[in-house]
């Protein structure tokens, strides 16, 4: 079968490999049919790895997949051949104290497709467990189904982090995941949205979005967010840029006792973050790891409306996931979000 292989950092190769095996039992064979680029995919593609986790080459990145079932294992009886699925790329083990208590994506044990760990959806075919699946609503297109992970990890943001009706919010970042908490925080009763970014296509996204202020510094972020709440700072601040910079503009930028909620994950392993502005505002802050088996809620938010189609902005097909990840790269084209068609 076709698929795309990441073979040293920034180089994508279209390679053959084998056929995935059949489906055992709990298992389906998938047929890919469009599959999201990521952040986290930019950061395996740039720099060779995310965090401390080095990249194992060849790797088959995409960790955001919609596809079509082709055959079902022993015993799976919730799904069928030809049923569209989307499918969460953590695959845990169901049993330890985490799963148990429902922090499936702590899972001791859990393997991330996409990673080192496994291949990712990058090709045609991949047999996984029916229990990372849901069923794709008839009307949704493939393309549209790979927001449903993205999603899921918005929800799972709401989880940990609530946002009450009324709330000031800011957002550092106007890539998918800064776009798509605008858009969620909007949903969940947000008052006032304050976005950053320093891409200006991007800044006109997040305006589709939901925000009433976009800025392209943090100067003018810091400037527009003490003129608008009076000195008092917002409620609530989401770190997706994962930048020095921005995560400590967030200390700034937030209210006495405030929540700062950091979703990006830095490119650098360490730097120097003010701790001593967090203290004196004893503000809460909290990290987030994957989502956690949120796609039948991430669904039905979708199918409200109130995530804009526009999100995404290239359809391309597999043979063109080199250029489009040197695309998003250059945040060229009006760059949104990119969904690679199979």
């Amino acid at each position: 079968m076709k698929s795309i292989q990441m073979v040293a950092p920034r180089v994508l190769e279209p390679r053959e490999m084998p056929m995935p095996p059949d489906p055992g039992p709990g298992e389906a064979l998938v047929r890919m049919r469009a599959v999201g680029i990521c952040g986290s995919d930019m950061h395996w593609y740039l720099e060779g790895g995310v965090g401390s986790f080095r990249a194992v080459y060849p790797q088959i990145l995409g960790h955001e997949p919609a596809g079509e079932i082709v055959a079902v294992g022993k015993g799976v009886t919730e799904f069928a051949a030809g049923q569209k699925v989307a499918m969460e790329p953590a695959i845990t083990c169901g049993h330890c104290e985490f799963c148990l208590s429902g922090r499936h994506n702590n899972c001791s044990s859990s393997v991330f497709m996409g990673s080192p760990q496994a291949f990712g959806f990058f090709r045609e075919y991949a047999t996984i467990p029916v229990r990372n699946m849901v069923a794709v609503p008839v009307g949704m297109s493939f393309a549209r189904a790979t927001v449903i992970e993205p999603v899921s990890v918005l929800l799972h943001v709401l989880e940990l982090t609530e946002i009450h009706l009324g709330d000031t919010v800011a957002v550092m970042g106007a890539g998918p995941i800064g776009l798509l908490t605008a858009a969620v925080a909007r949903t969940a009763g947000a008052s006032r949205i304050f976005v950053a970014d320093k891409v200006p296509h991007r800044l006109a996204f997040a305006k589709e979005m939901g925000a009433d202020v976009c800025v392209a510094t943090m100067r003018q972020l810091v400037e527009a967010v003490r003129d608008e709440t009076r000195g008092r700072g917002v409620d609530v601040v989401f770190d997706a840029a994962a930048a020095p910079e921005t995560i400590n503009t967030c200390m700034q930028i937030a209210r006495l006792s405030g929540r700062v909620v950091l979703i990006g994950i830095p490119s650098e392993l360490s730097f120097p973050v003010d701790i001593h502005t967090a203290m004196g505002k004893e503000l809460n802050i909290q990290t987030i790891k994957r989502s956690n088996h949120n796609g039948h809620a991430a669904i039905k938010l979708m199918q409200s409306g109130r995530i804009p189609e526009s999100l995404i902005t290239h359809l391309l097909p597999l043979e063109q996931t080199p250029a489009a990840f040197e695309k998003i790269a250059a945040y060229t084209d009006g760059v949104g979000k990119v969904v690679i068609e199979i």
